[in-house]
């Protein structure tokens, strides 16, 4: 029975192996045939043959494949039901990338722009001519400064949302990421959830099963037993009464060789 349950543990444990290196290398939705269907890259009839050759049962066997494959199927049906693929959030991380490259470029554009504005506003302010009143170059002079003000302003709003779009769009990856490793997690703790319940039902019929053996067993023994001691006695009794006979038949030929004697010694005394 030791050897039985080990053989039924490696065969969980091999079975659940393939199934998540697989899954890992896969996509989920790549596991999941158009009608429904799922398809395995495991080889359940090796599995079948393997458990056969360490002891158990061809139709134990078969059960335990079934069950494993059944758990498995639900497992990954939920989730596929549950998750994207790995082609979607790719396609989504690129938009996002793509989206980001155009801000980027705007923003380098928009930088770009306000560089040559500046320059522009430099050299006019530099060539203003020397002749205009004071009052009037005064006044001017205060609106270039507004504007010049003004564009550091706007420059300094757009480097100010440039950080923190980067900053959302970290945090955004980053919540994602996280997300994903708790769904991993979770579809791991489900997993080995269930293998665990299939073994213990296993573990609980195995048990049952041998208690009825060993109850089996102890009644054919108990049954043994008493016709072992029954044909004892029989042949005890039958050795009795063949000993009774031995001395009868003992005692009757001596009997009979006692007559016959003594009637040939009559005899032979009556001819003398």
């Amino acid at each position: 029975m030791s050897a039985y349950k080990r053989v039924v543990q490696l065969g969980f444990n091999a079975y659940s192996s393939s199934i998540v290196n697989r899954v890992g290398h896969r996509q989920i939705s790549q596991l999941v045939k158009s009608n429904g269907k799922r398809a395995f890259l495991v080889d359940t009839l090796a599995l079948v043959r393997s458990l056969e050759a360490q002891g158990v049962p061809s139709k134990q066997a078969e059960a335990i494949t079934s069950a494993i494959t059944e758990v498995l199927n639900d497992s990954l049906e939920n989730v596929s039901q549950s998750f994207v693929s790995k082609a979607e959030m790719q396609k989504s991380e690129m938009l996002q990338e793509a989206n980001l490259s155009k801000f980027k470029s705007e923003v380098k554009s928009s930088q770009v722009q306000i560089y040559t504005l500046n320059k522009k506003l430099s050299g006019k302010e530099e060539g203003r001519n020397l002749y205009v009143d004071k009052g009037r170059g005064e006044e001017d002079e205060s609106g270039n400064d507004k504007s010049c003000i003004n564009v550091h302003t706007h420059v300094f709003f757009l480097n100010g949302y440039f950080l923190v779009m980067q900053e959302h769009h970290f945090s955004m990856l980053q919540r994602e990421t996280e997300k994903l490793r708790g769904d991993i997690e979770k579809m791991r703790s489900e997993l080995r959830y269930e293998i665990d319940k299939v073994t213990a039902g296993q573990r609980l019929d195995l048990n049952l099963e041998r208690g009825r053996i060993r109850d089996e067993l102890a009644n054919q023994n108990a049954e043994t037993t008493n016709l072992t001691n029954k044909l004892d006695r029989e042949i005890h009794a039958l050795r009795a009464q063949l000993e009774a006979a031995k001395y009868d038949v003992i005692k009757y030929c001596i009997g009979t060789l006692v007559s016959i004697s003594a009637v040939g010694l009559a005899v032979l005394r009556i001819l003398m």
